[in-house]
């Protein structure tokens, strides 16, 4: 399906899968609104060891900083008290039918995000599932998401970017110490980055094909809030349909992945040199106005 400006948008995101196996937990209607009694302790996460599993229990801690909040116990956090793991907010369209996957990541200190869940429900919106998986020291927690009112996956942009800008603010209300590592943390955060990226510098686009229907749009820029909305204004002014998109937020970097086309055929050298240009000329200067170019 295509997309133009008012159209629904549809994103897709391939995730890496985890060596270790999943642990679902699913929020039964009786828990809604979530009570935090009823939630804890968080799932038991297997861990896969060669070609055997060992069972571990991991509890959520409730701390001053809320039920988002857990207590870190990788080695590396405990022998260097400077060290901020990297937050990493992913936005998945392709792979469940029926809903809008969200999986967010910060090293090993997410606890049970029931306040993030609950931010999301303010929105209008349902986590139906969540599922965690721990790799190494690093702790990935999944939800599965849905309209409240429809129970349909979410696909407008404006909203997918409003889900990923709630996740982003509840993670420096609860982790303010990865507000040195999120483009958000220099407004809302405790500390701003230490290193701001160069627009120009970290501004990287290509187009490559990907089949005879359709071409692969690759855009690298510094995170900012709204970035989604405004790349698929620019697309859809220039023509060009979205059929579908990958969205990550790592730290201050932005990298989407878009599978584009015009009028059901990929994009040819030169509509794809006209995209790029537009889209490196509006990223790289946002404060230029969107009609001049």
């Amino acid at each position: 399906m295509a997309f133009t400006n008012s159209a629904l948008f549809a994103s897709s995101l391939t995730l890496h899968r985890s060596k270790i196996s999943d642990s679902e937990f699913a929020l039964p209607p009786h828990l809604s609104p979530y009570e935090p009694s009823k939630l804890l302790p968080f799932p038991t996460i297997y861990s896969q060891h060669a070609d055997t599993f060992s069972r571990k229990m991991n509890t959520v801690r409730a701390s001053n900083n809320g039920l988002n909040a857990v207590g870190s116990t990788s080695l590396k956090s405990d022998q260097d008290g400077d060290y901020v793991p990297m937050p990493v907010v992913m936005i998945d369209q392709d792979s469940d039918s029926d809903a809008t996957i969200v999986q967010l990541s910060f090293g090993d200190r997410l606890g049970a995000l029931i306040d993030t869940i609950n931010a999301l429900k303010d929105l209008g919106l349902d986590v139906v599932k969540g599922t965690v998986t721990t790799e190494g020291p690093v702790k990935q927690t999944k939800f599965y998401i849905t309209w409240l009112d429809t129970g349909r996956k979410v696909e407008d942009p404006d909203m997918l970017e409003r889900i990923r800008l709630t996740i982003i603010n509840n993670l420096l209300k609860y982790h303010p110490e990865s507000s040195q590592l999120l483009a958000m943390g220099e407004a809302f955060g405790i500390k701003g980055p230490e290193k701001k990226l160069d627009v120009d510098i970290a501004t990287h686009i290509h187009v490559k094909e990907d089949g005879p229907k359709r071409s692969l749009l690759y855009i690298e820029t510094a995170d900012r809030p709204g970035l989604l909305v405004e790349i698929i204004k620019i697309i859809a002014d220039v023509n060009i349909d979205v059929e579908s998109a990958e969205i990550d937020t790592e730290g201050l970097v932005a990298k989407d992945t878009f599978h584009v086309s015009y009028r059901g055929a990929a994009l040819n050298s030169s509509l794809s040199q006209v995209l790029v240009n537009c889209l490196r000329y509006y990223i790289r200067r946002p404060e230029t106005d969107i009609d001049s170019y």
